[in-house]
């Protein structure tokens, strides 16, 4: 059985939801003639934790953790930050109500920790790895980023011991849109593409998780032309087997948002709309599960809408498939037009009407569309018109298990198994 590495900074039990791609892939990759192993970081430090996670892990699949030098460590000293408490993404990056401490530390960690700031793997990662590939034989490196330190640890390792390479970037590296805002240095600027493109170059394939952002990466470098696949996020059927409504639909709508909100996902004039439909007599309310950003808050709190608003926090898996499941109106705020949320694929399974913002993203718009799902508006619309339809919105349930994670891992494996027919020839 051929044997693949992937090289991931997050897995169980850390509560990221951009680490369930690779964690159910790599699940079914055995079905398919293939053989997984995982390299990852004993500290993670920056995210919650979701101990049910674990449940997924394969006991029989070969892991090979290894410490790592953390920066946000540094960064919870420099901020007196409780060591107890996980650190924030959505506040992290913020750049509202912060003082000075924190500006130097946002400066820092943009300038100095290139391509991010979990570079503190890259020697700890390349030595331990090194050392378990000279006497184990792997046919083929896939590194999964953000953080895409993890593509230059990919990289090292590939050139070193003659391996195919496969990174995937599930957010662009370089312009990623978190840097849209805030301030780099040119050599950093500089430093950080030379590692993107030297990256792609080494590349047998690459993958990314939506069609726009693989034109972009081709038209900037047309190399990619004839190694470059997309393999949407997708969704764990096995995860909706047993998931079904519990809460009647009422009088009262009630609006789900999962995952980071983020400054520049800032749909202000809807929440005056929400005030103005509760002032009116009809019953809305908001339930967050996963981070809110400082200034989102502000603008919820401002708008008198907070009564009406539940921040759940990050909370277990389940548990967030269970508030997706009975939800009246799935909410989702992609950041730019390369941007296809990984939730989108969980919220057509649900069923549920989905209002989303960013009308610049087509590829969104083209989703929702083809299943029948729900609207996508602009950044500063009310959302009126959606209120208005919302109810004729309901997703084709046969159309979204084309996402099924399964059917992602064959085509994945036809991915690996033509780089060892190539090399074959």
């Amino acid at each position: 059985m051929n044997k693949v590495l992937f090289i991931t900074y997050f897995w169980p039990p850390a509560a990221k939801a951009s680490m369930h791609w690779q964690l159910n892939v790599i699940k079914y990759l055995p079905k398919f003639g293939w053989e997984p192993l995982v390299l990852t970081v004993e500290n993670e430090s920056f995210e919650s934790r979701d101990e049910s996670l674990l449940k997924e892990v394969n006991p029989n699949l070969k892991i090979i953790r290894t410490k790592s030098w953390e920066p946000f460590n540094i960064y919870r000293k420099f901020l007196r930050k409780d060591p107890n408490k996980p650190l924030v993404a959505s506040e992290t990056m913020s750049k509202t109500n912060q003082g000075l401490t924190h500006k130097i530390s946002l400066w820092i960690r943009l300038n100095l920790f290139v391509p991010d700031a979990r570079i503190g793997w890259y020697l700890p990662a390349i030595r331990r790895a090194s050392k378990f590939l000279q006497d184990n034989k792997i046919d083929c490196i896939v590194s999964i980023g953000p953080p895409h330190s993890c593509h230059l640890i990919n990289y090292k390792l590939s050139r070193e011991f003659n391996i195919p390479s496969i990174p995937l970037l599930q957010d662009p590296w370089f312009d990623i849109v978190y840097y849209r805002d805030l301030k780099r240095s040119e050599l950093t600027e500089t430093v950080d593409e030379n590692f993107e493109r030297k990256v792609l170059k080494n590349a047998s394939q690459t993958i990314f998780v939506n069609y726009s952002t693989q034109k972009d990466y081709i038209n900037k470098y047309p190399f990619l032309n004839n190694k470059s696949n997309v393999l949407y996020w997708g969704y764990n059927e096995e995860s909706f087997k047993k998931l079904k409504r519990t809460r009647k639909r009422g009088k009262e709508i009630v609006i789900v948002h999962s995952g980071n909100l983020f400054d520049y996902q800032n749909p202000k004039n809807f929440w005056k709309t929400i005030k103005e439909m509760n002032e009116s007599g009809k019953k809305v309310r908001l339930k967050f599960t996963g981070t809110v950003s400082p200034l989102i808050k502000k603008e919820i709190e401002e708008n008198g809408i907070l009564k009406y608003t539940e921040y759940m926090g990050v909370i277990p898996y389940p548990k967030m498939l269970r508030e997706l499941m009975n939800a009246d109106i799935l909410m989702v705020c992609p950041t730019e037009s390369r941007h296809v949320p990984g939730k989108l694929f969980e919220y057509l399974r649900t069923g549920n009407p989905i209002l989303a913002f960013n009308d610049e993203n087509k590829e969104v718009r083209k989703l929702l569309k083809d299943s029948n799902a729900g609207m996508l508006l602009k950044y500063d619309n009310n959302a009126k018109v959606f209120f208005k339809n919302f109810r004729k919105f309901k997703s084709n349930i046969k159309k979204a298990k084309r996402y099924d994670r399964k059917i992602i891992a064959d085509k994945f494996v036809d991915i690996l198994n033509g780089i060892i027919q190539k090399k074959a020839d």
